[in-house]
């Protein structure tokens, strides 16, 4: 098994490092709108009960609504983390069902699929090349998208894609879906940051795309990472398969319930507040001298050749931000939520010694 993968949100890491109350940090360290939105009422039945299929078919046509999927309703899911870790069981099931002789090949009692390959556009988030390789597949990383070829049995793009928002055409994702059709294989598409910019999705697209898989965050967007809910759009069997694998109950009522509601909420208010936000980052970050190199509306990618003395140096002044071992010039700012913490940052980084 490999080694798990350092995300952003590891406050209490962090504060037993440098010292401080966990709750004191100003964590910049995630993707997530840092300003929650209301909670809606949750019924009490919702916290009561088991979830009934009432409300999963309710947290689904919301969803279809919100976007724009057509015939698809889209399934929720306890995270997109738990479907990324079906999706070498998907691959695999594909397989048998279309009768293409892999071989198999068993070693240290576990079975590795020999001659199965995976592309993951990279760099991207780590856990989809994870997934693959502690199941056993081959993982290629490409930078470019034509570098997936017919050898490729899924292909992943992140869309935009964390950490250095990249952005693909929907033209250019849909001539690989064609490509990966063709060969037999399926294409996954991440839009965890797509609702910044609903534009970019394939999702209303999804229904004449057979061999496709959305992957939709609802915590980033909605500041509700700790609710632990997703959604995927794909064709009918796979989303049964989906649903069969995550077993009952996957979702709780009161996620569904929440989902439900603020799913056909106007969303409009949260796309301002979260570009206000964003612009609020990037007037820190260039008056401090700061390079940007890319990012969403949720995060800001900054590259520097002294980003590893920066790290310690906020967290020094107990702000944490994201670097990456693989490419150690780089930081990601997630937003600040106010005025206050913008000051904040701000005074941080007037004082490192450059």
């Amino acid at each position: 098994m490999s080694a798990p993968i350092v995300h952003g949100g590891g406050i209490t890491a962090a504060a037993a490092t440098f010292g401080g109350r966990p709750e004191d940090w100003l964590d910049l360290s995630t993707g997530i709108n840092p300003c929650p939105v209301a909670l809606p009422d949750i019924p009490a039945r919702a916290w009561h009960r088991l979830p009934d299929r009432h409300l999963l078919d309710e947290a689904r046509r919301a969803a279809r609504d919100h976007y724009r999927s057509g015939e698809i309703l889209p399934l929720p899911v306890p995270g997109t983390q738990s479907v990324i870790q079906l999706l070498p069981r998907l691959v695999e099931a594909d397989r048998l069902v279309g009768g293409t002789d892999n071989s198999v090949a068993v070693t240290d009692n576990r079975v590795a699929v020999t001659d199965n390959r995976v592309a993951v556009v990279s760099p991207t988030y780590g856990e989809y090349a994870r997934a693959f390789a502690s199941a056993g597949f081959a993982v290629d990383a490409v930078d470019d998208i034509a570098a997936i070829g017919a050898g490729h049995r899924l292909a992943v793009v992140v869309n935009p894609n964390n950490p250095d928002g990249l952005i693909w055409p929907a033209e250019t994702l849909i001539a690989l879906h064609d490509r990966m059709k063709a060969a037999d294989g399926l294409l996954v598409v991440d839009e965890a940051f797509g609702d910044t910019d609903p534009a970019l999705s394939l999702a209303s697209r999804a229904p004449q795309l057979s061999n496709l898989v959305i992957f939709r965050s609802f915590g980033k967007f909605f500041g509700l990472a700790g609710l632990r809910l997703g959604f995927a759009i794909a064709r009918s069997d796979i989303l049964a398969r989906f649903e069969d694998w995550l077993g009952p109950w996957a979702v709780s009522g009161p996620a569904l319930s929440i989902a439900a509601s603020l799913l056909r909420s106007d969303v409009s208010p949260i796309r301002g507040r979260i570009n206000e936000r964003c612009a609020g980052l990037h007037w820190v970050l260039t008056g401090a001298g700061l390079q940007l190199s890319g990012g969403t509306a949720l995060f800001t990618l900054v590259a520097d050749a002294r980003a590893d003395d920066i790290y310690t140096h906020l967290c020094r002044h107990h702000i944490l931000v994201r670097k990456f071992d693989y490419a150690p010039e780089w930081l990601r700012f997630g937003l600040p939520p106010d005025p206050a913490a913008d000051r904040r940052l701000g005074e941080a980084l007037q004082r490192f010694e450059r």
